[in-house]
């Protein structure tokens, strides 16, 4: 069973996206900040990390983009950068922090499936 890990600070968002993928039989893990999200990346080694751009406290989605490509254990993890900032920039910044993806808020549930579903086929 795939195991995907949503890292978003904002329950509503983590809610949503539990729903979306509930019957796609992954694994579902969340985590509501980059730093509890980076710890328990390592203790769980997902297949896919869906990860919120902006988050208050210590490591936003870009940071922790940037350490989990840097770890040795983790640096194929399939990345997915959730966003409300739909800016060329933002997502050169996520390209370039090792996104595989970059999702702008709000979306659709389907298109959320259907790019999980080609990522972790990949």
């Amino acid at each position: 069973m795939k195991k995907v890990l949503i890292i978003d600070d904002h329950a509503m968002t983590r809610d949503l996206i539990k729903w979306a993928l509930s019957e796609s039989g992954f694994k579902l893990h969340e985590a509501s900040n980059g730093d509890n999200g980076l710890q328990l990346a390592k203790q769980l080694r997902p297949d896919l990390v869906l990860l919120d751009v902006m988050m208050p406290g210590g490591l936003d989605g870009y940071a922790v983009c940037q350490q989990l490509r840097a770890s040795d254990m983790l640096s194929t993890v399939k990345i997915i950068l959730l966003s409300a900032n739909d800016a060329e920039e933002d997502m050169k910044r996520g390209q370039e922090a090792g996104a595989n993806a970059y999702l702008v808020k709000p979306f659709k549930p389907a298109t959320l499936r259907g790019l999980v579903g080609k990522l972790l086929e990949a």
